[in-house]
């Protein structure tokens, strides 16, 4: 008889207040929910219990916490938080550049790769199946002798005889980029090498006539 009153109470209450909440509806929550799905609350704010509101009955309640948050344990109401995120394990390119002097890889104003040359390659290529090769830049470069035009052909020359070795060996063509810079960058000062050609100013100029060859990947 007391549970059928203190619903008939509640039920009796809402109608009062023009809230339109069924018994049923009231059964089932701790507070009065009006027919906008919304707790009601009194002229002071305060929300309007049900006949069958109890603290645990609050705690499992939708509201209950905005409700009647100083009734209840305080880690019912407190914010969750969410579990630290594992950590993201981040790889680092592993970039190495080599330069390797032309003389090592062709004869000199040559494009034709040397025993010497090949051996080397060898090795670059042992460094690139060690990693997750991403990309293997050959840049040909060479010195200040001949025409601008003939140096830059000669420059890309050797860089793609590079990039071909690199393919035989089993690295895919597509990661292979290759460039000319002709006599743009020179590695010697201006004021080094002076003279007209000679077997002494060719052996200055030996630092220029090189090939760099860079390699990217991660571990």
């Amino acid at each position: 008889m007391k549970t059928i009153a203190k619903h008939t109470l509640a039920a009796a209450l809402a109608a009062a207040i023009g809230l339109g909440a069924s018994v049923a509806q009231a059964a089932d929550r701790a507070y009065v929910i009006d027919n906008r799905d919304q707790v009601a609350t009194s002229g002071f704010g305060l929300c309007w219990r049900t006949g069958s509101w109890t603290p645990a009955a609050a705690a499992n309640d939708p509201a209950g916490c905005a409700c009647d948050k100083d009734l209840l344990p305080a880690e019912t109401c407190a914010p969750k938080t969410a579990a630290p995120a594992a950590p993201v394990a981040t790889v680092k390119p592993a970039a190495e550049k080599v330069t390797l002097a032309a003389d090592a890889l062709f004869d000199f104003d040559k494009a034709v790769l040397r025993p010497e040359g090949k051996a080397k390659l060898d090795e670059l290529v042992t460094k690139a199946n060690a990693i997750k090769l991403e990309v293997i830049i050959a840049v040909g470069h060479a010195d200040r002798f001949g025409s601008d035009a003939y140096n830059q052909k000669l420059s890309e020359k050797r860089a793609a005889a590079v990039k071909e070795y690199l393919v035989s060996k089993g690295i895919e063509a597509n990661r292979v980029y290759t460039e000319g810079k002709g006599e743009k960058q020179p590695v010697t000062k201006p004021d080094q090498c002076k003279g007209p050609k000679s077997k002494k100013v060719v052996d200055c100029l030996q630092p220029d006539r090189r090939v760099e060859i860079e390699v990217i990947g991660t571990k």
